[in-house]
């Protein structure tokens, strides 16, 4: 296709989308005056950017954003760190910080993300939860939405310690997990069950859909700040927000028993992570638009695409099902001639540590790994799924998007 006719296309897709995006535009006003709010209240100041090294202790800066996050999610408690390198490293501290030899593990949304695995030992690893004797058990999703009543028959006959919920897709092609059904199994695993502690991994859901995890029951909930709650300026880090008694156990695993969460140097960064948050719901916005006219712009050219243009969203997700491994690869490589950083390079399919089949990843990103920024990946295996995401404005993800479709139709 020319650039002329994609041109055309995307404004006929943007009035289909329409309606669509003045619902991303309310939720955005909301979320805005909630971490404005959050931020008031804390009496945030410019003494909290300012640097600690060595152990950190008494950092005003690291206390005020916990505090900050602790209000945004209305939760008891918040572990901030920039100390954390990824959403996954995240994850398996608290697994390893809440999990305790002979434990159980359930996870109640099927099969974990691909770097999980090794962590808990779906795939060997002589450093794995399984290593230390921990049991991993896993109910799948019926029909996109969590199987109740195996749930309530399974809860009924056994005590797992920790049932983790992980609300985006990863690289499967069911859907993400919408806040309503998150209460719905909340609920009913509380009143089997209310010593259960109910683990979410939030990734890539924040700053979504208007209630959160913890607002609906979740004791701990986790995500990372190179998605969406860093806004593309946080260089790294992640988060973890709930009950006071289950962040002050993750805070001993990040660094060790008996100092916990009194030291860790900040290192400058946070600022960073501070202005991150605040730019979050307008970054998360222009993330949705992008995956919305992705989504109406893929399914006008023929192919199939989850969550269509229209649908209720959970994350900022879009998948696009091409059935055909060049015209994944084509798409993959539009997105990274797209992008402000590295654009002249060509991503081919290759070998990621965590994941079993060959990655195709574009990520020319101003941070390293940042899927908040324009990024497209997929594991090269049928049906040849792109997963794509973010967008830091509205106008850059539609200029990346048009690039792609030029890769892929020429």
């Amino acid at each position: 296709m020319k650039r002329e006719e994609i041109q055309n296309l995307v404004s006929k897709c943007e009035d289909k989308c329409s309606s669509t995006f003045k619902k991303i535009d309310e939720t955005c006003l909301f979320f805005s005056e909630k971490v404005l709010n959050a931020m008031q209240e804390s009496n945030l100041s410019e003494s909290a950017f300012t640097e600690t090294t060595g152990y950190g202790y008494n950092d005003i800066g690291r206390e005020t954003i916990e505090n900050i996050y602790k209000c945004v999610f209305a939760s008891e408690d918040a572990l901030v760190r920039n100390q954390f390198v990824s959403g996954s490293h995240a994850l398996s501290v608290t697994l390893f910080a809440l999990l305790r030899p002979n434990d159980t593990l359930l996870s109640i949304s099927g099969n974990p993300y691909d770097t999980l695995h090794e962590v808990i030992g779906i795939k060997e690893n002589p450093s794995s939860l399984a290593s230390f004797g921990v049991n991993y058990e896993e109910i799948d999703l019926v029909d996109n939405d969590f199987d109740y009543e195996k749930i309530a028959d399974y809860l009924s006959h056994n005590t797992p310690k920790v049932i983790e919920i992980q609300r985006s897709k990863g690289y499967s092609t069911r859907d993400s997990l919408t806040i309503d059904k998150i209460k719905r199994v909340v609920d009913l695993i509380k009143r089997i069950n209310k010593d259960v502690i109910i683990m979410v991994d939030n990734c890539y859901c924040e700053f979504v859909e208007r209630i959160n995890p913890i607002e609906v029951g979740a004791d701990i909930c986790v995500g990372s700040l190179i998605k969406n709650l860093g806004g593309g300026i946080a260089p790294n880090g992640a988060y973890v927000v709930g009950k006071k008694k289950l962040i002050d156990l993750v805070g001993e695993r990040l660094t060790l028993p008996g100092e916990g969460r009194e030291v860790g140097p900040t290192l400058g960064v946070n600022k960073q992570i501070l202005q991150g948050l605040f730019f979050a719901p307008s970054v998360v916005a222009s993330s949705l638009k992008t995956a919305v006219l992705t989504s109406a712009l893929l399914e006008e050219l023929g192919y199939k695409v989850s969550p269509k243009f229209n649908s209720v969203r959970a994350d900022i997700v879009q998948n696009i099902e091409f059935n055909n491994e060049k015209l994944l690869i084509k798409f993959v490589q539009g997105i990274q001639a797209g992008s402000p950083v590295d654009s002249k390079v060509t991503p081919i399919p290759w070998d990621m540590p965590g994941y079993t089949d060959q990655v195709i990843m574009a990520a020319g990103a101003f941070t390293q790994g940042s899927s908040i920024e324009l990024s497209c990946d997929g594991p090269i295996r049928p049906p040849y799924i792109a997963y794509m995401q973010g967008g830091l404005t509205y106008e850059y993800g539609k200029l990346g998007l048009i690039k792609a479709i030029e890769f892929l139709t020429k």
